[in-house]
């Protein structure tokens, strides 16, 4: 029956982990996932928890400082990361409707791009580097999320090769 139990809890981790694809948090959702196997079986420690939701928090980070570096690397200003940042939260909402869902992805990256591109024009750029530095804005949410979707797959097979019987 435990077999059981550890197949059911890996296929629901591996659906969290591809919800990170809709742009729903599947690595949080994973470390609750985790918590809620140690409060009912408790076959692991709580340092091995605390790892699993420090792996999550350090992915959360990168996704933003990755955005931002290779933003900044590009010639982006403050202000162009800020708008990059509304950007892709606004593209991931306006996004998640479309290709099963996995258009928040797509859309996240582009309104990183778009919100770059309007508040390095506000900010009185040249077109010409507000396009650069928007560009390095998509590349830098897109490096972001394949670090943070990674994380998020060690978190998944660490997790099982802890519970496995």
């Amino acid at each position: 029956m435990q077999y059981l139990y550890v197949i059911v809890f890996a296929v629901f981790m591996l659906l969290f982990w591809f919800s990170n694809f809709f742009n729903i948090p599947g690595n949080w959702l994973n470390v609750l996932l985790m918590l809620v196997w140690k409060l009912i079986f408790s076959t692991f420690s709580w340092y091995f928890w605390f790892l699993i939701f420090f792996i999550a928090l350090f992915g959360e980070g990168l996704e933003f400082y990755f955005q931002w570096w290779v933003s900044k690397r590009y010639g982006g200003t403050k202000k162009g990361n800020i708008g990059s940042f509304i950007g892709a939260i606004a593209g991931a909402i306006i996004g998640a409707p479309f290709l099963l869902g996995i258009g928040a992805i797509l859309g996240s990256v582009v309104g990183a791009f778009l919100g770059s591109l309007v508040f390095e024009l506000l900010s009185q750029r040249k077109v010409k580097e507000a396009l650069v530095a928007s560009k390095g804005a998509a590349f830098g949410k897109a490096l972001g999320f394949s670090v943070k979707s990674g994380l998020g797959m060690s978190i998944v097979v660490l997790s099982i090769i802890k519970i496995w019987p």
